[in-house]
């Protein structure tokens, strides 16, 4: 089933002022072109068409363009840009230079919306064709090729430039509140750890000393008395060390889902995660499980350009497998079998020793262009 996000999404820092910026962009650019339409020389069915064309314009546009939490899904994207090209090339034809602006548009949606290795290509082509037309006399122009072309290009690298550093701001935000998160748990579960060695093994030693010195007869009755409180107030110590050693209750697996999903799409990144209805994990299983999500999805966030990411746990009568791929292949990422040298840390390498204890496997690196993180664990 697709799992829903149990946290509302909030924009990160900046994510208002780059799509004040792009509205003002976009409306601005539309409104010169609307003045152009509305002072030509056209049948004033011609002109109301233009315009009414152009009032739907800005939502198809700021559909592409804007940044993450307003960020559309993907697929959506891809529809609203065939809808963008078709309003973009057919009334070209009539309106001929008053429209050429409207190409900037199309091509920035573009490298917003391909894959990288497509969008520039296709970009390209996008602002190469103002001029082809020109020149081949489809479209009439009082503007040179190069005009055109000039100002095609320009308004495509403002729309992606303003767009994209959006995209990365939100991204670097989700980046950051994940790091964060994992800090915090590291350092909790160091200091149980620390609390557990030494305070408890120093506790455990004041009361074996102390047990042994009350087995002593000629003990006098207010040494004696002495010890006894010590004892006591020992093993009530103990039992708060221990209380407080004990990890707190964590999330659960599902709740884990949803707080990764929301992150990603913060992120700009869009997520589809699938996961059992019913889940009932071994403890062990399931505090490794989170943590692989943990950091599969901090590299994600901090170390690939993924512009779409998937999560996905499976569940058979003995074993569980969890698979987290993305499109970006994670700078500097390596199997966690064989660690370059040099290099920052995964979190992946740490974690394979605990999958390992546990009887299972851990897999993690490139695959078909992306990135792959499989772990199988065994339920019995």
């Amino acid at each position: 089933m697709r799992s829903g996000t149990g946290e509302g999404v909030t924009a990160p820092p900046g994510a208002r002022v780059a799509l004040g910026a792009l509205i003002v962009l976009v409306v601005g650019s539309l409104g010169l072109v609307a003045l152009d339409v509305a002072s030509s020389p056209f049948r004033r069915r011609t002109v109301t068409a233009g315009l009414t064309v152009l009032l739907l314009m800005p939502a198809v546009l700021l559909g592409q363009y804007a940044p993450p939490p307003y960020r559309l899904p993907y697929r959506w994207r891809w529809g609203l840009l065939l809808v963008q090209a078709v309003l973009t090339y057919v009334p070209l034809v009539v309106f001929c230079h008053r429209w050429f602006s409207l190409l900037g548009f199309l091509a920035g949606a573009v490298l917003l919306t391909l894959p990288p290795l497509n969008s520039v290509p296709v970009a390209l082509a996008v602002v190469a064709s103002g001029p082809l037309l020109v020149h081949t006399g489809v479209v009439d122009s009082n503007r040179g090729s190069l005009t055109v072309l000039l100002s095609t290009a320009i308004t495509a690298s403002t729309v992606f430039a303003v767009a994209h550093l959006a995209l990365l701001a939100s991204r670097l935000h989700s980046s950051k509140e994940q790091t964060a998160r994992l800090t915090e748990q590291r350092v909790r579960a160091r200091i149980r750890q620390d609390l557990h060695d030494l305070v408890g093994s120093s506790l455990v030693a004041v009361v074996v000393r102390a047990e042994s010195a009350l087995r002593t007869e000629a003990l006098p009755a207010s040494a004696r008395a002495a010890l006894t409180e010590i004892v006591e107030l020992t093993r009530r110590a103990q039992e708060e060390v221990r209380r407080i050693s004990v990890p707190a209750t964590p999330r659960s697996l599902t709740d884990e889902f949803a707080h990764v999903q929301r992150l990603l799409t913060t992120s700009g990144t869009a997520v589809r995660a699938s996961l059992p209805p019913h889940l009932d994990l071994p403890d062990a299983v399931a505090e490794c499980l989170r943590s692989l999500l943990h950091e599969a999805v901090a590299n994600v966030l901090e170390h690939s350009r993924a512009t779409f990411c998937e999560i996905a746990l499976h569940t058979g009568p003995d074993q569980v497998r969890l698979t987290v791929r993305n499109d970006g292949v994670a700078a500097g990422t390596a199997p966690p079998s064989a660690p370059a040298a040099g290099r920052r840390g995964t979190g992946l390498v740490g974690l394979k020793g605990r999958v390992v204890a546990l009887g299972g496997t851990l897999h993690a690196g490139p695959e078909d262009g992306g990135f792959l993180v499989t772990a199988v664990l065994p339920l019995r």
